[in-house]
C-alpha cells in the first residue's frame, strides 16, 4: 500500500522566493552588475549558510551570511523604513582599520555621548568601494543580544540564561548619505568586531533560488 501511495503521491510545489525576507539557509541570490557596488560583488553569486538574529529593546532584525566563490564573507539585513534597503556588511581586520582611520579619532567612537567623525585616510584591496570620506557617530553603545537562531521560525527567549542570546554594545556611523557605514560590536569579553556596511536597493538582488 505504501508503494502505491508513493506513486501517487503529488509533488510539491517548488518554493517561490518573491523578495529577500523569504531567504532561508542554501538559498542563493545574484546581484547586480552595477558599478555602484564593490567590485567583488558585481554579478557575484552567494549562497545563504546561516541565519542569525540580532535583538534590541524594540526590535529585532534577521541577518543572513552568505558566502561565495570569491572567499567573501558577506552579511545581509534589511533596514526597513519608509522603504526597505539591503543593508550589505563585511567584517575588516585591525590592520584595515589602521590604513582606513587615524586611529586615535577611531577611539573617540567610545568616547561619550558619541559624536565622533571620522575622515577617511585611504583604502586597500579588502576595503576598496565599501566606504565614504567622513563619517558622523549615530548610534552609542546600544545593547543588544545576538542570537543564532532565525526569529522567523524561532521563538527567542525573553529570560536570562543559557538561551538569552550573547549580549554586546553597538556603536555605529554613516557617512552624510547614511550611504555607506561603519559598525562595531563590542563583546563582553572585550572582543571588538568592526564592519563596513553599505546600504542600497532592493533591486540589487536580481534572482533568488530555492536551495535544494
Amino acid at each position: 500500500m505504501s508503494f502505491l501511495k508513493n506513486i501517487f503521491k503529488k509533488e510539491q510545489p517548488q518554493r517561490k522566493i518573491s523578495q529577500a525576507n523569504d531567504l532561508m539557509v542554501n538559498d542563493i541570490i545574484a546581484l547586480t552588475d552595477s558599478f555602484a557596488l564593490p567590485e567583488s560583488l558585481r554579478s557575484a553569486q552567494f549562497q545563504v549558510t546561516a541565519v542569525n538574529t540580532y535583538e534590541f529593546e524594540n526590535k529585532t532584525q534577521t541577518e543572513w551570511v552568505l558566502s561565495g566563490n570569491n572567499n567573501i564573507e558577506l552579511y545581509l539585513s534589511l533596514d526597513v523604513d519608509d522603504k526597505t534597503y539591503l543593508k550589505f556588511s563585511v567584517k575588516i581586520d585591525h590592520q584595515d582599520v589602521e590604513t582606513l582611520f587615524n586611529l586615535d579619532d577611531f577611539a573617540t567612537i567610545f568616547d561619550e555621548p558619541g559624536n565622533a567623525i571620522l575622515q577617511r585616510q585611504n583604502d586597500n584591496s579588502q576595503t576598496s568601494g565599501w566606504t565614504a570620506e567622513q563619517y558622523q557617530q549615530r548610534i552609542y553603545a546600544q545593547v543588544g543580544y545576538f542570537h543564532r537562531k532565525d526569529d522567523r521560525h524561532e521563538t527567542l527567549s525573553k529570560y536570562e540564561g543559557e538561551d538569552s542570546g550573547e549580549q554586546f554594545e553597538l556603536y555605529q556611523l554613516l557617512d552624510q548619505d547614511e550611504y555607506c557605514g561603519i559598525e562595531l560590536e563590542v563583546w563582553q569579553d572585550g572582543d571588538t568586531d568592526v564592519f563596513l556596511t553599505m546600504y542600497r536597493p532592493t533591486t540589487d538582488i536580481v534572482d533568488m533560488y530555492p536551495g535544494s
